[in-house]
């Protein structure tokens, strides 16, 4: 695994904090901290600089004080995806790469094919069965081509290991090139500065290939070392699917490493990551940071997915709503003080997947006494 280091005091020399506050917003505006040479001009879409919202009635609802969302739906293709590709699609167009094939569960390849389109770079998307028709269509109608497999994002990334080299074109899974793990990392700058240049005390990071937990405590490590922050991390909270956990089951066995989780079934498509490239420093981080790795069931991702939209008017995604599920667990069992500052990274917009089981609306239609009846009845009055 390849990662960027910076000349960090020259950055430090360079850039102040007041500096950021005469940019323009979007996640360029951290520019000294990103790979981006002097003169080179990203692809974007104005991605990044999205809200930390806070959420003051679902804490009153858990019994806690201090809960925030960082809105990543908000980014041009309604999730965090947006930031990384955005940073990769560019780095490949400077280094003059012929095409892209990228593995996805979804969110990835829809965003790798809208960058694709905005920078001039083919794209080749590879997705399981099943993935969602929104996150398929945004790769086709950006003009990517889009194959399905049967199995799970690490059998679409097997199949583009043995392909991708032999027409000349880059394999874009996880890791396997170190800029998508930067433009994910400008999530954690723009949190600590949202939140005064500081860390949460618990940061809630629904976790399927995990560039985005380590690219946010890589964002904390940098700003540490330049003393833009105290040296201190948040405790990071990997939240999986019960059926598909291999980091929380490598946690539980005290394990160094991941291995392969078989037959990985969720219908949170990013969770759906049974054999997460970056296994070994995720578990080393949450050691690091007092964290942990911990699994939901279905129904309580649902649930949550729910109970924030009733509570906060937010759709989020199933797999951000898992991180809710989790910090909810942790609340029944006592394992969260009342008073600790939390942060939950909602990952995407809700509305890119197929919605949970709702009830159907109530029709209208009769005499004005039949339709007061029935809004009377739906009302509970």
């Amino acid at each position: 695994m390849l990662a960027v280091r910076y000349d960090l005091p020259k950055v430090a020399a360079a850039v102040t904090k007041d500096d950021l506050l005469r940019r323009a917003p979007g996640m360029y505006r951290f520019r000294e901290l990103t790979p981006l040479d002097g003169g080179e001009e990203p692809i974007t879409l104005g991605e990044g600089g999205t809200p930390l919202v806070p959420l003051p009635r679902l804490a009153r609802h858990l019994g806690l004080r201090h809960i925030w969302g960082k809105d990543e739906g908000q980014n041009p293709t309604g999730s965090f995806k947006a930031r990384g590709l955005g940073m990769a699609l560019t780095k490949a167009r400077t280094l003059g790469v012929k095409g892209l094939m990228i593995p996805s569960a979804g969110n990835a390849g829809g965003a790798a094919a809208v960058y694709g389109a905005r920078g001039g770079i083919p794209v080749v998307v590879v997705v399981p069965r099943g993935t969602a028709e929104a996150a398929i269509a945004e790769a086709i109608i950006a003009g990517a081509c889009v194959f399905t497999v049967d199995g799970s994002i690490a059998t679409a990334g097997k199949l583009i290991a043995g392909v991708a080299s032999t027409f000349g074109w880059f394999d874009l899974a996880t890791l396997k090139e170190p800029y998508r793990l930067e433009g994910k990392k400008t999530m954690g700058l723009e949190l600590a500065e949202q939140l005064g240049w500081q860390a949460p005390d618990l940061l809630m990071y629904p976790t399927g290939g995990g560039t985005g937990l380590v690219g946010i405590w890589k964002a904390y490590e940098e700003l540490a070392a330049m003393g833009w922050i105290k040296a201190a991390q948040p405790r990071f909270v990997a939240v999986q699917a019960e059926g598909c956990a291999p980091l929380v089951k490598a946690w539980d066995d005290k394990a160094e490493t991941t291995t392969l989780w078989e037959n990985p079934v969720t219908d949170a498509p990013g969770l759906r990551v049974p054999g997460p490239f970056a296994g070994r420093q995720m578990l080393k981080i949450m050691r690091d940071t007092g964290g942990h790795a911990r699994a939901v069931s279905e129904q309580e991702i649902v649930e949550a997915q729910k109970l924030l939209a009733r509570i906060e008017g937010i759709w989020t995604a199933p797999e951000a709503a898992a991180a809710l599920a989790a910090l909810c667990q942790m609340k029944e069992t006592g394992e969260v003080d009342a008073g600790s500052r939390i942060v939950i990274v909602l990952t995407g917009a809700g509305i890119k997947n197929p919605p949970p089981a709702l009830p159907a609306p109530v029709h209208l239609d009769g005499d004005e006494a039949q339709i007061l009846a029935r809004v009377r009845k739906a009302l509970g009055l």
